[in-house]
Order: C-alpha cells, then sequence, then structure tokens
C-alpha cells in the first residue's frame, strides 16, 4: 500500500508539470517541471521525504532499464551516426572549449570580486 500512495505523489507531480508545461508553452518538459515541482515541495516541508523515498529508491536501483530506449536508438542509428560523425565531433570539442572557457572566466572574475570584497572588510581602499 506504501508504494501506491508514494506512486501517487510521484504521478501527482509529474502530472502538475505536464500542466505547467502546456500553460507556458511547452519550453520546459513537463517530466522536469515536475521533478522541480516535487523538489520545491521536499525542500519547503510540504511533501515529507518519507512519502516518496521507497519508489525514489526502487526507481533510482532500476535506473539503467530507463536507458536502454536511447541505447536501441543509438544502436538503431548507427549508420546515421556514422554519416555525420565528423559533424558530431567537431560540435561536441567545439562546445566542451567554450563551455571550459566560461566556466574559467566566470571563476576568475568571482575570485576577483570575493578578493575586492576581502580587501574592503579589511577597510582598505579600492580602485
Amino acid at each position: 500500500m506504501k508504494i501506491l500512495v508514494q506512486s501517487f505523489w510521484l504521478l501527482f507531480f509529474y502530472l502538475l508539470g505536464l500542466g505547467v508545461s502546456i500553460l507556458v508553452g511547452g519550453v520546459i518538459p513537463g517530466s522536469v517541471l515536475g521533478m522541480l515541482l516535487l523538489f520545491i515541495a521536499l525542500a519547503l516541508g510540504w511533501v515529507e521525504p518519507g512519502r516518496v523515498d521507497r519508489l525514489s529508491e526502487l526507481l533510482l536501483d532500476n535506473m539503467v532499464l530507463f536507458f536502454l530506449p536511447a541505447a536501441v536508438g543509438l544502436i538503431a542509428s548507427v549508420g546515421l551516426i556514422l554519416n555525420n560523425l565528423t559533424a558530431i565531433l567537431v560540435a561536441a570539442a567545439v562546445s566542451t572549449v567554450l563551455i571550459v572557457a566560461a566556466v574559467g572566466i566566470t571563476q576568475q572574475r568571482l575570485e576577483v570580486r570575493k578578493r575586492k570584497r576581502k580587501i574592503r572588510r579589511s577597510g582598505h581602499d579600492i580602485r
């Protein structure tokens, strides 16, 4: 019976996420919004973790089953992937370099701000 009640909560937030997704024009998938809403409800204490813990553990323990359709899709599309392998590898390399650069620049700016804040707290003038 406990699994059934926990299934209700997960399904409730999934459907709530789908509804919100439809309201905002489907920009964000309903399943993602549902997870976000469930997280918010758990963080704010509206839903106790005990209401979803057993089913959540069961789903996490069997997560490999959720990736099987994607893996089968990749295997079925091997010819298409091989035909576009150069474009895929270039896109992956360029996006990786851009992400690393963006994270590095952001981290440097945050470090500078942190140092300036620390100097201001100590009473020194910064220009």
